[in-house]
């Protein structure tokens, strides 16, 4: 099969340099260009000395006309609100893009610019329109055929996997949805930050961002399409609220998320389980514990696995839900790479397992 041609932009952020990692194996990747406007001139091994005697890369500053004609197709790895302004320029040159910041995500132009404080032009109002939401599992064939991948948050990933068959049944109620997640230290990024230091995190567990965070649009847009059979390529009319807060643990990696749902009626596990088992049966990177058993975030560190289990309470008449991911992988750039594999016609597990 031949090679196709791939640029990193952003790839010395943890997500980026995930990515590197995973498509430097990549049997049918040949990784051309690796973008840092940080780094610009230095050989990645600089940066990164556990790629020593494995890769030997010269990190460029971004050049619209070299990436372009060198690649097949670019992952943007950078802050959001960046991707905006080269994306669409890129996409103008013939390349595919998955994008993992959250220019993307969101298909309303003014709740976007009410979460990210960002005014946009045409273009992006028709570029948020265009982009596929990157969850394979729900997305599979519009990813197949897609230009734009807008990569899922890391909270939405777990939170919309955890909850999506409960939600698509309609076994549980619209309403009331309580989502509490938490998350390791890297999901907060690279980016020097007072509280993220080690004296001051070490040993300790925090809430943030506790009625506010950027994901909740993303999350309450993508339950909503899943419970009201929307098109998830145009806005929603009627809509799902959730409330979530999201926490950090003293740990690198992992997300586990617990979300609590009323049940729309008597229900047993054995009917739970059993369309969970349906709904994801050719998902290759879903796992569905059977009760009483939870998933662990150690169970998916370093993998691009979500594993779900759940559980009913009677007493109250809710369903909790536990799902675990590895936020840099499947929370960005494993699901990043199941993408790009999805839209060249690779297997979707290839360089992932």
């Amino acid at each position: 099969m031949k090679k196709i041609k791939i640029s990193v932009i952003g790839s010395t952020g943890y997500a980026g340099k995930e990515l590197v990692k995973i498509l430097m194996n990549h049997q049918n990747v040949e990784l051309v260009h690796l973008v840092s406007s940080s780094y610009a001139g230095k050989n990645i091994v600089e940066i990164f000395p556990e790629f020593l005697n494995k890769l030997d890369k010269k990190l460029i500053n971004f050049n619209l006309d070299v990436v372009s004609q060198d690649s097949n197709l670019v992952f943007t790895a950078l802050p959001h609100t960046v991707s905006m302004d080269m994306v669409p320029e890129l996409l103008k040159k013939g390349v595919k893009v998955v994008d993992l910041s959250a220019d993307y995500r969101i298909k309303d132009s003014v709740v976007y610019q009410e979460w990210y404080k960002k005014e946009l032009n045409q273009i992006s109002k028709e570029l948020l329109l265009e982009a596929v939401y990157g969850l394979p599992e729900i997305y599979l064939d519009k990813i197949k055929d897609a230009l734009l991948v807008a990569n899922p948050g890391c909270y939405p990933t777990s939170v919309i996997l955890g909850i999506a068959p409960l939600l698509k049944h309609h076994f549980v109620e619209p309403v009331g949805i309580i989502i509490d997640s938490k998350s390791g230290i890297s999901g907060a990024g690279r980016k020097l930050s007072l509280g993220l230091h080690f004296a001051e995190f070490n040993e300790n567990f925090k809430a943030y961002k506790v009625v506010r965070h950027n994901h909740i649009p993303e999350v309450e847009q993508e339950l909503s399409y899943i419970y009201f059979n929307g098109d998830n390529n145009k806005q929603q009319e009627k809509e799902i609220k959730v409330s979530f807060t999201p926490h950090l643990l003293p740990i690198n990696r992992g997300i586990l998320s617990t979300c609590y749902l009323s049940l729309g009626g008597s229900k047993k596990e054995e009917e739970v389980l059993e369309i969970y088992q349906k709904y994801y049966h050719k998902a290759p990177f879903v796992r569905i514990f059977n009760p009483p058993n939870f998933p662990e975030i150690k169970y998916v560190t370093g993998t691009n696995y979500c594993d779900i289990g759940f559980a009913i309470d009677k007493r109250v008449g809710k369903i909790k839900v536990i799902s675990v991911i590895d936020n840099l992988l499947k929370g960005a750039a494993g699901q990043a790479v199941q993408n790009m594999n999805i839209m060249s016609g690779f297997p979707e597990t290839c360089g992932l397992v």
